[in-house]
């Protein structure tokens, strides 16, 4: 038995999944979602073969949004054909109903997560050095102490080696990477190689920044939703304005002002005779 991150919500809806397959061939089909959630989705009907960590997308009307394959259903067995999916850009919306927000519900699966390192959500410039061809230029969208993925539209090949050279900062880190998943329009996933203690400090402690500067952003965004909104009167013109939504009333009466911004949920402060 293990802990979801989120609950999930029973769906069933047409996407489209692409990608490429355990053998590195294109593929396209049109799959079934068992259950959602904010960062991750069930489906069923999958033909193709596909490796765990591997990039796909999933195309929902409109949108179109890239996950990693967490598990894969055994062939013969009765999840044949299931995969479970984490989004990789959680803040790119993919569904156009509601999901379900609150504690964590519990589930029970034989594969079990075997990432060894938290990932954490970045935008890091880095350089990729491969053997007797031009530098490529990418931004890496996640981090961890063993590797990170690469956004690229046209991705290097699996088990490509390479030099990578990341941005943390104003310090440069140059490692040794090697390609463990590739997926064309999106990028690839980077396993680093031969670390050195050196530079895995330097990479935790800038894996920490990220946390923390995430953090305190969740802090702050909190204190300023509770925050009452605060109203103030421009001298120069006598108009009232909200500071928080910068809402502006055109009415120079303080009773015009406080029917203009009370649909705004602000009030105006009473002034002294």
């Amino acid at each position: 038995m293990g802990n979801r991150r989120e609950p999930r919500k029973a769906m069933e809806v047409s996407v489209r999944i692409f990608g490429t397959d355990y053998r590195g061939r294109m593929f396209s089909e049109i799959v079934t979602t068992v259950d959602v959630s904010h960062n991750g989705v069930q489906v069923r009907g999958v033909k193709t073969q596909l490796k765990l960590d591997e990039i796909v997308g999933l195309t929902y009307g409109k949108n179109k949004v890239h996950f990693r394959v967490k598990w894969a259903g055994e062939p013969g067995s009765p999840s044949e054909g299931q995969i479970g999916l984490i989004k990789l850009a959680p803040e790119k919306p993919l569904w156009d109903f509601a999901l379900p927000s609150g504690a964590t519900d519990t589930f029970s699966f034989a594969t079990e997560n075997r990432r060894r390192y938290t990932r954490v959500k970045c935008s890091i410039s880095v350089e990729i050095h491969p053997v007797e061809e031009p530098v490529i230029w990418g931004k890496a969208s996640d981090l961890s102490e063993g590797g990170c993925f690469v956004e690229m539209p046209i991705p290097l090949k699996v088990a490509a080696g390479f030099e990578i050279a990341l941005w943390l900062g104003e310090t440069k880190l140059r490692l040794q990477g090697e390609v463990v998943s590739s997926a064309p329009g999106f990028g690839i996933g980077v396993r680093f190689v031969n670390i050195s203690p050196q530079d895995r400090d330097i990479l935790q402690q800038h894996i920490v920044s990220i946390t923390q500067a995430s953090e305190i952003s969740l802090a702050v965004e909190s204190q300023e939703s509770t925050k009452p909104h605060e109203i103030t009167r421009n001298a120069a013109t006598q108009e009232w304005f909200c500071v928080r939504c910068l809402r502006r009333s055109d009415h120079v009466s303080q009773q015009d002002a406080e029917r203009e911004l009370s649909q705004f949920d602000c009030t105006v402060p009473q002034e002294k005779c």
